[in-house]
C-alpha cells in the first residue's frame, strides 16, 4: 500500500529533489525564506493545497500523515528524495513533523549528507529533529560530531525530554569518556530524569563501557524498578571489564531478586564473556545450561561460543553447531561462518573450512586471513599464497594481519628465504606498515637461518620504527643473536627491552645454555630473573637442559634434573623427553627406568613422542624387550614412533622382525621417509635379505625419497656380506655421490671375510686417501693380507703402522652402579679405585684357576 502511495505521489513531481535543494533562499524582511523567484515561502506553510490528478491518492488533500506513512516504509534513497521534493512542492517546507520524518528516513538509509543539508536548512527544529540527527551520527560511530550537535541542542531553546539522555550517554560510552558520562548523569538528575528506567539503563551501560564498574553497580542498586535490560546492562558491564564470573553472578541474581528469567541476551553475554576471557570450558558449560532452560541460541550466541570450540579443538561440537546453523538459516551470518571456519581450521579439517569459505563466506579480509592461517598451519603454503594473491584480484585490501600470516607461515614451514622476500614486498606496499608481529616473525626466520647480517638489517628497521624495546620484538632479537652465537649482542638487545617478561628471560637463558656458556652465567641470569619479579618455570629449566644436551653434557643434564625437582618445579612432558635422550646417550638403563616410572605416574607414557624416546632409550641400553613393551603402549603411533621401533630392531640385529614391521607399516598406510628406509635396509643386512634390500632401494623412488649415502652404504654392506662383492663394487661406482670412508670400509671388511684381495686392495687404497691416520683401516688391510697369506705385505703394513706411531684403540666398557657410570678401557689404571679393582680381579683370577684345576683333576 505504502509503495503504491509513493508511486502516486511521484507522478505529480516535475522537478528533482536536488534541484529543489539547490534553490537560493533569501528573506522577505521578516525572517521568512524566499525563493529565487521572489515568492515568499511564508505563504507555503499554510494548509496544503489540493492537487488535481488522475490518480486516486492525489484527488484528495495530501497531509502530513500520508507523507509519514510513505517515508516510514521507504527503502530506497532515490524514492525518498523524490518524496522530499514532492513535499516541498506542496508547501511542506518548514513543517516540523514532515521534516523530522524526512530526517528519520535519511538516517535509516544512511544518507548523512542529505540529512545534514535538510537539518541545516530547517527554520524550526523540534526535539525529535535533534535526536534524529544525533542518532544518525551514532549509527555511523561519529561520536565527536554527535557531541557537537548535542552541545548545540543543549544551548538551544529546545526543552529536553528523558529520551535525549540515552542518546547522549551513548556518545559518552562511544568516546569512552567517563567524565562526560558523569556530567550527563548530573544533568539527568538536574532535569529529574535520573529515576527514569531508560535513563538508568543507559547510565549502567555507559559506566560499564567507560570502565567504571562500581558506578554501574551503584546505579543498579538504587533503581526502584529493574527490567531485563537493567540486569543485562550490568552483566555486559562486568563482561566488558573482564569479570565474567561476576557477570554470571548478576545473571543468577536477576532471578532471585526480581524474579526475572534470564533471556537470550543475558546468556549470550555470559557465554561471550567466558569465551573472550579464555574460560573456554566454562563458556561451553554455560551453553549447555542455557539449552537446559529451553532457550535456543541465536547467531550471536553461536558466534560467542565458537572461538571456545576452536581453541579446545572440539570438532564434534563445532559440527553440531554447523548443523544447527544450517537448519535455522544462520549461515548467512558472517560471524557464524567465520567462527565455523576457525573451528575447522584449528581442528586441522581444512577441507571443511575450505568448503565453508567458498560456499558460505562473505569472503572479506577476516575470512581470507582465517584460510591463509589455516593453510599455513597445515603446511600447504602454496594454497595460502594463492589466496593471498587472490585478495587483490577480488578487490579486498590486504591488511597487516594478511601479511603477517604469510610471513609467519613461510617461517613456520621452514621457507625462510620466502619469508624474508615477503617482508621486503610488504615494505614496498602503500598504506601497510610492519608491526611488532611482522618483525618478530621475520627475525625468527633470520634466527633459523643463522643469518646475523639479515637479522641486523631487521634490527635497524626496528630501531627506526621504535620497536626494538617492544617485548615481542626484543625477545626475537635476543633469540636471533643467540642462535648466531653473539651473546654480547643478545645481552644488549635484552637490556633495551622496556617491559621484559618471562619469555624474554627464557630466550636469553636458553641462548647462553645452547652456546655452552651455562656454567659461568646461568646462576647470574637466574638471580636477575628473580630480582625482576619472575620465578623460573619449567620452560626455563627445559631450555638449560636442552642446551646441555646439544653440547653433549648429558651427565650435567641428569644433575640439573635433580636441582630442578628440589626447586619445586615439576618436570613436564618436555623435560621427560630431554632426560630420556640423555639416558639414551649415556646408556644408563636404571635411570632410564626411573624416568619411565615418572612418565607412567603422570600419564606421559602413552604420548607418541615420549613413547618413541622410551623405545630409543631401551634399545640403546640393550633392552629390546622393554623397547617393544614401550612401543606397544603408544596410543596414537606416528611415523616417528614407528621408525624408533624399526631402528631398535635393526640395532639389535633382529632383521626378520624389522622387515615384518616395515611391511606392516606399508599395509597401515604409513608413508616411509629416509629414516624408515635406512632402518629397513639395516634389518635386511642383519637378515641377509639381499632381494628384499634391492626391492627397498627401488621402492624409495615410488615414495619420492632420494637414496642418500647411508642407504647406499647399507646396500653395499648387504651385498658384501652375501659375498656379492663385484655387485657391491659396481653399486659404488654407480652411486650419484662420492663414496665416503664408511662405504669403502664396509667393502674392505667384506673383502677380508671373503678373502678377495683384488677388491680389498682397491678399497684399502681409497681408504688410505680419505683417512690416512685411521688405525682401523690399516688393521683391516693387515688382516686381509694375513687371510690371503701375503706375509711380506702384512709385514710392510705393520712396519708402516709402527713407524707412524699408530696403535689400536683399546676396547671400552662400562657398568652402572648406584646411579654412577664407571667407564673402563683395556689395561686402564685411571679409575680412582684402581687398586681395589685389580685386587678383586687378581682374586677372581686365582679363584678361576683353582676351579679349573679342580675340574681337570676330576
Amino acid at each position: 500500500m505504502a509503495g503504491t502511495m509513493a508511486a502516486h505521489l511521484l507522478e505529480s513531481v516535475s522537478g528533482s529533489p536536488l534541484q529543489l535543494h539547490g534553490l537560493k533562499h533569501g528573506s522577505d524582511g521578516i525572517g521568512t525564506p524566499t525563493l529565487a523567484s521572489g515568492l515568499s515561502l511564508r505563504n507555503l506553510k499554510r494548509e496544503p493545497q489540493v492537487i488535481r490528478s488522475d490518480f486516486p491518492l492525489l484527488k484528495k488533500p495530501t497531509d502530513s500523515s500520508t507523507y509519514a506513512s510513505v517515508l516510514d516504509s521507504c527503502k530506497c534513497s532515490n524514492l525518498g528524495k523524490q518524496v522530499h521534493a514532492h513535499a516541498w512542492k506542496l508547501g511542506f517546507f518548514g513543517h516540523d513533523f514532515v521534516e523530522t520524518k524526512l530526517l528519520q528516513m535519511y538516517g535509516r538509509l544512511g544518507c548523512l549528507e542529505d540529512a545534514l543539508q535538510l537539518f541545516d536548512g530547517m527554520p524550526h527544529r523540534n526535539l525529535h529533529s535533534w535526536t534524529s540527527i544525533i542518532s544518525m551520527h551514532l549509527e555511523l560511530d561519529l561520536f565527536s560530531d554527535a557531541f557537537l550537535i548535542l552541545q548545540d541542542l543543549y544551548f538551544s531553546s529546545t526543552e529536553l525530554e528523558f529520551f535525549v539522555f540515552p542518546l547522549a550517554l551513548k556518545i559518552g560510552s562511544g568516546l569512552g569518556d567517563l567524565g562526560l558520562g558523569k556530567q550527563l548523569h548530573g544533568a539527568a538528575i538536574k532535569y529529574q530524569f535520573a529515576s527514569n528506567i531508560y535513563v538508568e539503563n543507559a547510565l549502567i551501560d555507559t559506566y560499564g563501557k567507560c570502565g567504571s564498574l562500581d558506578d554501574a553497580k551503584r546505579v543498579l542498586a538504587k533503581m526502584p524498578q529493574r527490567d531485563h535490560v537493567s540486569w543485562n546492562c550490568v552483566v555486559t558491564a562486568c563482561i566488558a571489564n573482564g569479570m565474567a564470573h561476576e557477570g554470571l553472578g548478576y545473571m543468577e541474581e536477576m532471578s532471585s531478586r526480581d524474579r526475572l528469567k534470564p533471556n537470550l541476551v543475558s546468556w549470550s553475554a555470559v557465554i561471550g564473556g567466558f569465551s573472550q576471557g579464555g574460560y573456554d570450558e566454562e563458556a561451553i558449560q554455560q551453553l549447555w545450561r542455557m539449552l537446559g532452560t529451553g532457550l535456543q541460541p541465536n547467531p550471536r550466541t553461536l558466534a560467542s561460543v565458537l572461538p571456545s570450540c576452536a581453541r579446545l579443538h572440539k570438532l564434534g561440537l563445532g559440527k553440531e553447531i554447523h548443523g544447527y546453523a544450517t537448519r535455522h538459516g544462520f549461515l548467512s551470518n558472517s560471524y557464524v561462518v567465520n567462527g565455523l571456519m576457525d573451528v575447522y581450521r584449528r581442528c586441522a579439517d581444512m577441507e571443511s573450512a575450505e568448503k565453508m569459505f567458498w560456499i558460505f563466506s562473505l569472503q572479506n579480509e577476516v575470512s581470507f586471513n582465517t584460510m591463509i592461517v589455516g593453510f599455513c598451519e597445515s603446511g600447504d603454503v602454496l594454497k595460502a599464497k594463492t589466496l593471498f594473491d587472490m585478495m587483490e584480484i577480488v578487490g579486498i585490501e590486504k591488511d597487516t594481519v594478511s601479511w603477517n600470516s604469510m610471513i609467519s607461515g613461510y617461517a613456520d614451514n621452514l621457507h625462510f628465504s620466502e619469508a624474508l622476500g615477503m617482508y621486503h614486498h610488504l615494505l614496498m606496499e602503500d598504506g601497510v606498515e610492519p608491526d611488532s608481529f611482522t618483525l618478530g616473525s621475520v627475525l625468527n626466520a633470520c634466527a633459523e637461518m643463522a643469518s646475523m647480517r639479515k637479522g641486523m638489517e631487521i634490527h635497524s628497521q626496528a630501531i627506526v620504527r621504535g620497536l626494538q624495546s617492544n617485548t615481542f620484538v626484543g625477545g626475537a632479537l635476543v633469540e636471533m643473536y643467540c642462535k648466531c652465537q653473539d651473546l654480547a649482542a643478545a645481552k644488549l638487545a635484552f637490556d633495551q627491552v622496556k617491559e621484559r617478561d618471562i619469555a624474554t628471560w627464557n630466550a636469553l637463558i636458553s641462548g647462553y645454555s645452547r652456546c655452552n656458556e651455562a656454567d659461568n652465567n646461568i646462576r647470574v641470569l637466574l638471580d636477575g630473573m628473580k630480582s625482576d619479579g619472575f620465578v623460573p618455570n619449567a620452560y626455563t629449566w627445559n631450555s638449560i637442559l636442552a642446551g646441555y644436551l646439544e653440547n653433549g653434557r648429558h651427565e650435567s643434564a641428569m644433575c640439573l634434573l635433580l636441582e630442578m625437582q628440589s626447586s619445586g618445579i615439576r618436570p613436564d612432558i618436555f623435560t621427560v623427553g630431554i632426560i630420556l635422550t640423555a639416558c639414551s646417550k649415556l646408556a644408563t638403563n636404571e635411570r632410564g627406568k626411573q624416568v619411565h616410572a615418572y612418565s607412567i605416574k603422570y600419564g606421559y607414557e602413552s604420548d607418541v613422542h615420549i613413547g618413541a624416546s622410551l623405545v630409543d632409550m631401551y634399545a640403546k641400553c640393550g633392552s629390546i624387550d622393554h623397547a617393544v613393551s614401550a612401543y606397544n603402549r603408544i596410543l596414537n603411533p606416528n611415523l616417528v614412533s614407528q621408525n624408533s621401533m624399526l631402528t631398535a630392531y635393526a640395532m639389535h640385529g633382529l632383521g626378520e622382525e624389522g622387515i615384518a614391521l616395515f611391511q606392516k607399516m606399508l599395509a597401515e598406510g604409513y608413508r616411509p621417509d629416509h629414516v624408515t628406509f635406512l632402518s629397513a635396509l639395516s634389518s635386511c643386512v642383519h637378515a641377509g635379505a639381499v632381494e628384499m634390500g634391492q626391492e627397498l632401494l627401488d621402492l624409495m623412488v615410488s615414495f619420492n625419497v632420494d637414496p642418500m649415502l647411508k642407504h647406499y652404504t647399507c646396500m653395499v654392506d648387504l651385498l658384501g656380506r652375501a659375498g656379492k662383492l663385484d655387485e657391491a663394487y659396481r653399486l659404488i661406482k654407480r652411486m650419484p655421490m662420492e663414496p665416503d670412508a664408511v662405504v669403502w670400509s664396509s667393502l674392505l671388511g667384506s673383502c677380508v671375510i671373503s678373502g678377495n684381495l683384488e677388491l680389498g686392495e682397491i678399497a684399502a687404497k681409497r681408504l688410505m686417501q680419505l683417512e690416512p691416520e685411521n688405525t682401523g683401516n690399516h688393521i683391516l688391510l693387515a688382516n686381509l693380507y694375513a687371510f690371503a697369506g701375503k706375509w711380506s705385505d702384512l709385514a710392510r703394513t705393520r712396519k708402516e703402522m709402527k713407524d707412524r706411531g699408530m696403535h689400536k684403540s683399546p676396547g671400552c666398557s662400562w657398568i652402572e652402579d648406584r646411579k654412577e657410570v664407571h667407564v673402563f678401557l683395556a689395561s686402564d689404571r685411571s679409575h680412582e679405585r684402581t687398586e681395589e679393582i685389580y685386587t678383586i680381579l687378581e682374586s677372581l683370577t686365582v679363584h678361576m684357576r683353582m676351579k679349573l684345576q679342580s675340574v681337570q683333576n676330576h
